[in-house]
């Protein structure tokens, strides 16, 4: 999963927003530790599972993994000031996105992983022409 983060790292230029699906143990934590790496990043990053926000500045992009899976309801996001996230240059990488409907602007692409035999299935869904021009981009260099 870590691989194919730092794989896609450099597909998400154009791209404001990620949603990452999958079961508890699926690779969603691990699949960002592989994007920030692909971009750069060479400090620890962490699950933000119980603070539901973890910002990463890589030069003159910043990076938030957020994670809503201890979200009880979306309007929670409201009051984290979840919409100054989205007016900025910034790339959100939101797990359990569900939990957020209803706030959340829609993904440009969502990745779902699913655990199979000892491995990963990756399906993928394009919702704008970023989250398009990600995947076309990603599939040409990867």
């Amino acid at each position: 999963m870590e691989a194919l983060g730092r794989c896609l790292a450099p597909c998400l230029t154009r791209a404001k927003l990620i949603g990452l699906k999958g079961d508890l143990g699926a690779g969603k934590t691990t699949l960002v530790r592989g994007v920030l790496r692909g971009m750069g990043y060479e400090g620890v990053s962490k699950s933000p599972t119980f603070s539901l926000l973890e910002p990463y500045e890589l030069g003159d992009r910043s990076i938030y993994h957020i994670d809503l899976y201890r979200l009880q309801h979306p309007e929670e996001l409201e009051y984290m000031g979840i919409r100054d996230y989205f007016d900025g240059p910034g790339l959100l990488l939101v797990e359990w996105p569900e939990k957020g409907a209803g706030i959340l602007p829609p993904a440009d692409v969502e990745l779902i992983l699913t655990k199979t035999n000892g491995g990963r299935t990756l399906t993928w869904f394009v919702h704008t022409p970023s989250g398009q021009q990600t995947i076309d981009q990603f599939l040409a260099s990867c």
